[in-house]
């Protein structure tokens, strides 16, 4: 297929069908948030108040009303991130992923600044939890478990979010950003959770093991948007460790929910969160006058979106092949709404529709 006026014909083409589907989400879950959808009958697992994917709920109508320029879909975005403010309250990292991804495209036409609001009380509520002894933003109990954890999945969106305040969310954001990338690159492959003992060393955490298929895509978005909140600092090397194996050894554009476990399921949510990243990282090396870098990251991006799209993207718009959690065996093979929020984003950026930064 060829080339629209903004951008490849495929990429507008699957962006519509993702809209359809957004429409039957909503008449569906009403106002709930869905989770994870069943890959036969369509049908979601809804919650009540988002968990902490409901911010990319929030996002991805944010996003149609963005397509549509209709006021009928920015209320429907508006009314979706007003019942966020559930979890400003709430002892968890994944505020970040709830209010980043459910506020940062509310600015427009129309906007009575509640978003902006949300956002800001969302960010102060992040600083208030950082513990400068240990350097970031502890993972939380809104979930259970311990508090004293250091996740890769509690640092996209938080970054951003902490970075849009005074210098010392700015601090607050390199302080949890480093330190998240301190522990989970001085193993290989990254290990993506970590638990602090009292005398201020760390545990690596078995779960999520080491392979989990979101630990690199979540780690290069945080960086990438370390990047362009607080500027280079060590970051660029980050970025460089995290994405060139990627596209150098060829890595599987869909990778497996578990590295080493060959039959097991794939997880097309982590594949479209890395093409976001990598589009994000592709727009820095250019802005940083480094084209020749850009090339790499720009390419191994269209080529996920494209895989995705082609083998992965139902008729309907639902984007099939995510994996919640292997290891519970919880919605191994479904449609997430993570990851149809992914999707809808990096073929925005190719349709020109928005750009990889302006969340």
């Amino acid at each position: 297929m060829g080339e629209g006026a903004d951008g490849p014909r495929w990429a507008e083409e699957a962006l519509a069908a993702v809209w359809e589907r957004v429409r039957e989400t909503e008449a569906q879950v009403g106002s709930r948030f869905p989770l994870y959808a069943d890959p036969g009958t369509g049908v979601w697992k809804s919650t009540s108040k988002g968990s902490w994917t409901g911010g990319f709920w929030a996002g991805l109508l944010w996003l149609r009303a963005l397509a549509s320029g209709t006021a009928r879909d920015r209320e429907a975005a508006a009314a979706c991130t007003g019942r966020l403010a559930h979890w400003l309250g709430q002892d968890t990292a994944t505020r970040g992923l709830i209010f980043w991804y459910g506020t940062a495209l509310a600015a427009g036409p129309g906007d009575d600044g509640a978003a902006a609001t949300l956002k800001d009380q969302a960010a102060r509520a992040a600083l208030a939890a950082y513990d400068a002894e240990r350097g970031l933003v502890p993972w939380g109990d809104a979930f259970g478990g311990p508090r004293l954890l250091a996740r890769a999945d509690g640092v996209p969106g938080l970054v951003p979010l902490l970075a849009g305040l005074s210098q010392d969310g700015k601090d607050a954001a390199y302080g949890h950003l480093t330190r998240q990338l301190a522990l989970s690159l001085a193993e290989y492959p990254p290990r993506p959770a970590w638990r602090a003992a009292p005398d201020g060393t760390w545990t690596a955490c078995p779960e999520p093991a080491a392979g989990w298929s979101r630990t690199v895509p979540w780690l290069l978005l945080g960086v990438v948007d370390g990047l362009h909140c607080l500027g280079g600092s060590g970051l660029w090397e980050a970025a460089e460790q995290l994405a060139v194996p990627r596209w150098a050894a060829g890595a599987e554009l869909v990778p497996r929910a578990q590295d080493g476990s060959p039959e097991g399921p794939l997880d097309t949510s982590a594949a479209a969160i890395e093409a976001v990243a990598l589009l994000k990282l592709a727009d820095l090396t250019r802005v940083a006058g480094r084209e020749d870098e850009a090339g790499p990251p720009a390419h191994r991006a269209h080529r996920i979106l494209r895989r995705l799209t082609t083998a992965h993207l139902s008729a309907n718009g639902a984007l099939t092949g995510g994996c919640y959690d292997a290891g519970r065996g919880l919605a191994p093979c479904h449609e997430l709404i993570w990851g149809d929020f992914f999707l809808a984003w990096g073929l925005a950026v190719l349709t020109g529709l928005t750009g990889p930064f302006t969340m």
